[in-house]
């Protein structure tokens, strides 16, 4: 793990890219594109926060959905708490989910290790979303929704609705419990990127997951509507801005 912190326990991870091109670009004024990028993007933070609220908002009757979530995700807390983390799952999801995203960018994966204390991932193409990826793509979240999804096309599942619930409450706190807790030690991945530019995008992908998430799981928002607070809300927050200055 070239470059980077190896904490007493936690994660430390690097992406490294076998790709020559990257050499012609020089990091430091990548960064302060991205600084300046990530400035930019501080409204559309907003606009989906604003979003967000009001899609949650509209979803809170959804007791048959928010309950068992709700439930799923308190389990694991306690777990999470009193127990000890489950690094090797987190990690080999971690570097599963670069590799990932590194194919579905067209790039091919070379190598992965995976161990308690860290991992690592070696593949041929690289770009902000792969390296950040982990940071807000659920990974485990989203294999319990492909399983149930299976599951219930063959078998027909309905009965079953608490107990996927119940999971992907648990999956999802998983997800934001972890890495909140590899972010206290320093990643290679965010500092790769910047710290404020890293920082903006994992919050939008996490609010991305939420605002296409939530509407499909509870059924009480349409999809078109959360896309549409979204574009109007963070259209309003620009509309703003540009009033007082």
């Amino acid at each position: 793990m070239a470059g980077a912190e190896k904490p007493c326990h936690g994660v430390t991870e690097n992406t490294e890219v076998s790709n020559p091109s990257a050499a012609l670009y020089p990091p430091a004024v990548v960064k302060w594109l991205k600084f300046i990028a990530a400035v930019l993007l501080l409204p559309v933070c907003a606009g989906a926060s604003l979003a967000l609220w009001q899609v949650l908002r509209d979803s809170g009757g959804a007791d048959t959905t928010w309950i068992p979530f709700l439930g799923g995700g308190a389990c694991w807390c306690v777990i999470f708490a009193l127990l000890p983390k489950p690094m090797w799952i987190y990690v080999f999801g971690h570097e599963l989910t670069h590799a990932l995203w590194t194919w579905l960018f067209g790039g091919k994966v070379r190598s992965i290790k995976v161990t308690s204390n860290g991992g690592h991932v070696t593949v041929t193409k690289t770009n902000f979303l792969i390296t950040l990826a982990p940071y807000f793509f659920p990974l485990y979240a989203v294999l319990v929704v492909a399983v149930f999804a299976a599951g219930h096309w063959i078998w027909n599942w309905p009965d079953y609705l608490v107990y996927f619930h119940l999971l992907i409450g648990a999956a999802y706190a998983f997800h934001l419990t972890l890495t909140f807790h590899i972010l206290q030690t320093r990643q290679t991945d965010v500092t790769s990127q910047g710290w404020l530019f890293s920082a903006v995008i994992i919050f939008l992908g996490n609010a991305a997951v939420l605002l296409l998430g939530v509407p499909l799981l509870t059924g009480r928002v349409e999809l078109a509507r959360a896309i549409g607070l979204f574009c109007h809300d963070t259209i309003g927050i620009f509309l703003w801005l540009e009033k007082r200055f």
